[in-house]
């Protein structure tokens, strides 16, 4: 059963968003997909690609398109913590120390080139990521809602770069891995480069995104597709039980439970955005890689090989079954 609006109609609330970023940005439909989704499960994106492929342009955009306040952060090889989460000021005319909020309080905030700042400073952005708070000092701070970091990083240039720490790379929802454009969507992306654009209109409001987020968790998920995507988390650990024991030396450490979670709350939301009010396998299997790649630790063998983290995650979907799931009355 379609969700349907109060006249019977398709309804998929962030449609209007989507088509209002896509006036400026051609193609792209996979990132803005997941850019949705990660909007309606308040997780955070992480979006890797090499220069010039309008990763900053996309999200500065949505964050145009859905309202509220934004925030963009360029990460820098000098950045100290307190320029992201704030610090105490001391006001002589007072005699009192007082708290200046940093840049992420904010509802969505852009992480830009965000490998290219230390690890202490990465580390920074732990607490708020997870907690949706912040500490400076004895006193604790809370973010305004909804809060979504979405980060970009350049996987090119290894000078001058600090790779992320395993617990922050961890916290981010999705990693999405953006491609070059097609000749036809580069002919586009040059002609409306050749002529000025227009602004994008807010067609969300922070209350409209966090209501959304609400009908997001309201969509049914089977028990089955709960075990589907426990399954394909469990068998990156246990290679060898999934009939995969020639790729068991290819793998450090697979991915953590956080990872279940994030895959059956994508599904739900994926099928909220397709106008479903129930979630399938094929949610889970095609959220996978997203999910999946930025947290299976390769060992040095398969970086030897070059084997990456999509071709594991593949043949897992390939070696663990599918349920086939009856929806009754659905």
């Amino acid at each position: 059963m379609a969700l349907t609006d109060s006249q019977g109609q398709h309804a998929n609330p962030l449609q209007p968003v989507l088509f209002e970023v896509k006036r400026v940005i051609v193609g792209q439909d996979v990132l803005l997909e997941r850019m949705a989704i990660a909007l309606l499960c308040g997780g955070h994106l992480l979006v890797e690609g090499v220069p010039g492929l309008a990763k900053t342009l996309s999200v500065k955009s949505l964050a145009a398109a859905i309202g509220g306040q934004y925030q963009r952060i360029q990460f820098t090889p000098d950045l100290v913590p307190a320029d992201l989460t704030g610090t105490r000021v001391y006001r002589q005319h007072s005699g009192e120390f007082q708290t200046q909020l940093g840049p992420v309080f904010t509802n969505l905030l852009l992480a830009d080139e965000i490998n290219r700042a230390p690890a202490k400073v990465q580390s920074a952005l732990l607490e708020v990521m997870q907690e949706h708070q912040v500490t400076i000092g004895r006193e604790t701070y809370p973010v305004p809602e909804p809060f979504l970091v979405m980060a970009t990083q350049n996987p090119i240039e290894s000078e001058g770069t600090y790779p992320l720490p395993e617990a922050q790379v961890d916290r981010f929802m999705m990693k999405v891995v953006v491609g070059y454009p097609t000749e036809t969507e580069e002919h586009a992306i040059v002609d409306r480069a050749l002529r000025p654009s227009d602004p994008i209109r807010e067609m969300l409001t922070p209350a409209d995104l966090v209501a959304m987020q609400g009908r997001a968790r309201e969509v049914y998920v089977d028990p089955a597709v709960v075990d589907y995507a426990v399954r394909v988390v469990t068998a990156t650990r246990r290679l060898f039980a999934a009939g995969l024991a020639d790729l068991k030396r290819y793998v450090s450490y697979g991915a953590s439970p956080r990872a279940s979670i994030a895959l059956v709350t994508g599904a739900r939301a994926l099928a909220f955005t397709r106008g479903r009010d129930y979630a399938l396998p094929g949610d889970v299997s095609e959220l996978a890689l997203d999910v999946l790649r930025h947290r299976i630790v390769l060992s040095y063998e398969a970086l030897a090989d070059d084997v990456t983290p999509d071709a594991i995650i593949t043949s897992v979907l390939d070696a663990v079954d599918a349920p086939e799931v009856v929806l009754s009355g659905r």
